[in-house]
């Protein structure tokens, strides 16, 4: 049976749906893909039930076969080959994706092949080096290296990759004119869209350069700590100072990991970045977001005449992926909605673009305005994204009467006074946004999406123009049509100076909170070691004492026996007299009592220790806590270096343990009898005294000679005990005194590093910040020239941000402005003020 009749059967092409899964990994779906998708399925002869699962994944509807249950399904014979055509749409742009790699991986997995197979055939064909993605952006070039995964493939599939992978890139996109075609043709917007790629082009360039840099300051911190807690592993000294020294190396290791785990997360956002502002190079992008059926899909379907199949089927989410329309140099990018229950994952998915886009459409309706929807604004900020507010004003015209009353008098729809006026609305609006977005400078226009779209359906043919008018829409294209052809050019430095400082501006934030939490843990650490001295001296001498008086007592108990014991034993032999005096100790549990006494006294002052140093454990935990509750921190486990610092006491009593053990060992007092046996027979022997008399002469002479050498016995149990336990204590003193030694100075070296990485990643953020200013300057004085170190130095001198919220920029010379400061603030939607160098200020 021929490739293709075998693939007419209704089985499924399981490596086909692999790849259709793989064009959607990456999140963002481009009208052409899905169109090329569904080409390349006629070319290969794909099944009925292949084409409607590929409708499926396309759609992300609940019932498709997901990436596990195909790749199980895929043969072994066909897996190489497989993961060829998948890499092959992963790298048909020029860079693989994190989400794309990671779906390359999944399956790599399934299929039970070794670590690092799919990043070997990666670096195989030179798609996976360090700077691939960088300044390459020649569109040929990118497609041919999709095509390398299939050098040498011979199956239909692979073939028709291989003829029609330019059509999965969209850059042999041909479509329709934009609906009214934005106003965007004629001499105007061409002359807009040859200015936006000269900036783009040096843009990027600065970009690139600041990226790299902080991409190099992250890398560097991390390597650099590692050092740091290397140095500490190799010191050498006594024993107790070698395991202190191990254990201290264990504490900064755990922190170099939880700070590390950090570190690669905050380097893949900064190359994630990157690559979002490489995708961005050559497009104006706009994008609309908006909360789940606020009619992003229908503008997304009236701007662009593309997508009317999927409005108003009834779905919950219309989009599922952000759909990507571009004509010409300019991007429309419908996102899946904010918000959506269970669309935690949607939500996610509209964020992935922010980066890429120059003006963010959000749009809301007159009916259901809540604070909710807003605070995602928030993040538009943080990311300095101009905002454009959309009203979509509901009303259900598809009621024939109500589309009457409507065409009638459409102006009443859009009244701002009076009860059902839309200036309430748009008050509230901007309440809220001055909340989350930090001003309002952003425009509010109010439109009527159904009334638009009901200009695009046949059968209200004859009231089309009529339709359209009333809905407004030309008010949105028109701003669009400014957006571009007036504020095109200082858009694209928004996105590729302006925004990219909020790229290197979260691990600036980040190094800078650690920096000052490990600045307060070794601060406090030095202010506690003395205190902890105090309290582990006081706990030593409260034990000393507990243990003398214990032994004072213990020893009183036996010399309270020696009478009766006296009475009992008086005429008996040696081995008798020792044998009793034996049974009465063990009686009294006197060796028993001793030793537990120094068990439990060692015990306490363990206990007294542990509870010392988890106070401390504790304290530095709060620190943590409280120094990162306000940026990421939360995110890594801050209490790894608090959490794990109580561990150290067990360590520490460990290497002075051996003392408490020698002290634990008690003889008990036996031999005392034997010295006094031979006085007693001898008083015994005396032929003329009586039977009382000899037995009260031995008793008494029993009980004093016991009664004196045990109490010299107690003396020097007393005197031993104290200087032993001294030693103990004294031991552990050490060994924590010489803990927070190393220990601080470890902290003071990560300290200083996340110090060095700041004020790299500072520097960073400053050399963009300044290129951007200059552009402002350019724009502002409508003076355009090429953008170079040598002419920013010659104009700005200082520049001061609040990232996304305001920018003190300072000239060395004055500028003569030809825009209004509140029409720059206006259409910069950020506070902007300038200042320049008086005379006596200037080198």
């Amino acid at each position: 049976m021929s490739d293709l009749s075998s693939r007419t059967t209704e089985h499924l092409d399981y490596p086909f749906l692999l790849v259709t899964h793989m064009v959607c990994a990456d999140q963002q779906i481009h009208s052409e893909e899905s169109k090329a998708l569904r080409e390349l399925a006629t070319l290969i002869g794909a099944s009925q039930r292949t084409l409607a699962e590929m409708e499926k994944i396309l759609a992300q509807e609940e019932n498709q076969l997901s990436v596990d249950d195909l790749a199980r399904k895929v043969s072994p014979g066909e897996q190489s080959e497989a993961m060829s055509q998948m890499l092959a749409i992963a790298y048909v742009d020029g860079f693989c994706s994190a989400l794309e790699r990671q779906m390359a991986e999944q399956v790599a997995g399934i299929w039970n092949w070794p670590t690092g197979e799919v990043q070997r055939q990666l670096a195989e064909v030179g798609a996976f080096s360090d700077t691939r993605f960088i300044g390459e952006h020649n569109q040929q070039q990118k497609v041919s290296f999709g095509a390398r995964f299939l050098t040498g493939a011979d199956s239909l599939l692979s073939r028709a990759l291989v003829d029609n992978v330019a059509k999965l890139t969209g850059s042999e996109q041909k479509v329709e004119q934009l609906r009214r075609e934005i106003l965007l043709t004629g001499p105007e917007y061409d002359e807009a869209i040859r200015l936006c790629a000269v900036i783009a082009d040096e843009d990027y360039k600065f970009a690139e350069l600041a990226l790299q840099r902080a991409l190099s300051a992250l890398s560097k911190l991390g390597q650099n700590i590692q050092e740091a807690i290397e140095d500490i592993k190799h010191k050498t000294g006594s024993k107790g100072q070698a395991t202190t020294a191990k254990e201290v190396a264990k504490q900064l290791e755990d922190t170099r990991n939880s700070l590390s785990a950090e570190i690669i997360k905050e380097i893949e956002n900064v190359r994630e970045s990157l690559r979002a502002k490489e995708r961005a190079l050559n497009h104006f992008s706009i994008t609309f977001m908006g909360r789940t059926k606020a009619g992003k899909s229908t503008l997304h379907a009236i701007v662009t005449d593309d997508g009317w199949d999927a409005i108003g089927v009834g779905k919950q989410r219309t989009t599922r992926f952000n759909r990507v329309y571009e004509w010409k140099n300019i991007r429309i990018i419908d996102t899946p909605g904010i918000g959506a229950p269970g669309g935690k994952s949607d939500e996610e998915i509209a964020k992935s673009i922010i980066d890429e886009s120059d003006v963010i459409c959000y749009v809301v309706t007159n009916d259901s305005i809540q604070e909710s929807e807003f605070a995602f604004l928030r993040l538009l900020k943080e990311k300095a994204k101009p905002l454009i507010i959309l009203l979509n004003v509901h009303n259900n015209l598809r009621d024939s009467r109500r589309l009457e009353h409507f065409l009638k008098n459409p102006d009443k729809m859009f009244v701002m006074d009076g009860q059902s006026g839309l200036g309430g609305h748009i008050d509230r609006i901007r309440r809220y946004a001055r909340e989350h977005y930090a001003n309002d400078y952003f425009d509010i226009v109010p439109v009527m999406l159904l009334a638009a779209q009901l200009s695009r359906e046949p059968e209200h043919a004859k009231k089309k123009q009529e339709l359209f008018k009333a809905s407004r829409m030309q008010d949105f294209l028109d701003l669009i049509r400014v957006s571009l052809v007036n504020h095109g050019a200082i858009r694209r430095s928004q996105t590729l100076l302006g925004s990219t400082v909020g790229a290197i501006e979260n691990p600036y934030k980040w190094v800078n909170q650690q920096a000052l939490v490990y600045e307060k843990l070794t601060e406090t650490l030095k202010n506690k070691r003395q205190t902890i001295e105090k309290q582990i001296h006081r706990a030593g001498r409260d034990s000393r004492e507990s243990l003398q008086q214990q032994i004072v007592s213990i020893f009183q108990d036996a010399i309270n026996a020696i009478p009766s014991f006296a009475e009992d034993y008086w005429e008996s032999n040696e081995n008798q007299m020792k044998s009793g005096w034996e049974k009465k100790l063990k009686s009294i549990r006197f060796e028993e009592r001793l030793k537990l006494a120094y068990k439990e006294n060692g015990e306490n002052f363990n206990k007294e220790v542990r509870e010392v140093l988890e106070e401390v454990g504790n304290e530095l935990q709060l620190i943590a806590k409280l120094g990162g509750e306000n940026f990421m921190f939360h995110k890594q486990d801050s209490s790894v270096f608090a959490r794990n610092f109580t561990r150290i006491g067990g360590s520490i009593l460990l290497v002075a343990g051996t003392i408490l053990t020698v002290l634990s060992v008690i003889n008990a007092p036996v031999g005392i009898v034997i010295s006094i046996v031979a006085t007693v027979f001898s008083l015994m022997t005396n032929i003329f005294k009586s039977k009382d008399q000899k037995r009260g002469e031995a008793v008494a002479k029993i009980s004093h000679s016991l009664t004196e050498q045990f109490n010299k016995h107690k003396q020097t149990t007393i005197r031993e005990a104290e200087a032993n336990f001294s030693k103990f204590c004294d031991s552990v003193a050490v060994n924590i005194g010489t803990y927070f030694e190393e220990l601080t100075k470890g902290l003071e070296a990560i300290a200083t590093q996340l110090e060095e990485a700041k004020k790299e990643l500072s520097d960073s953020e400053n050399y963009l910040n300044r290129a951007y200013a200059k552009r402002i300057i350019d724009w502002s004085t409508e003076q355009q020239e090429p953008l170079t170190v040598k002419g920013i130095n010659q104009t700005i001198y200082k520049v001061e941000r609040d990232f996304g919220r305001n920018m003190k920029i300072v000239t060395k010379s004055k500028v003569q402005r030809l825009k209004s400061l509140e029409d720059i603030k206006h259409i910069l939607q950020e506070d902007i003020s300038f200042s320049n160098l008086k005379p006596t200020q200037k080198d």
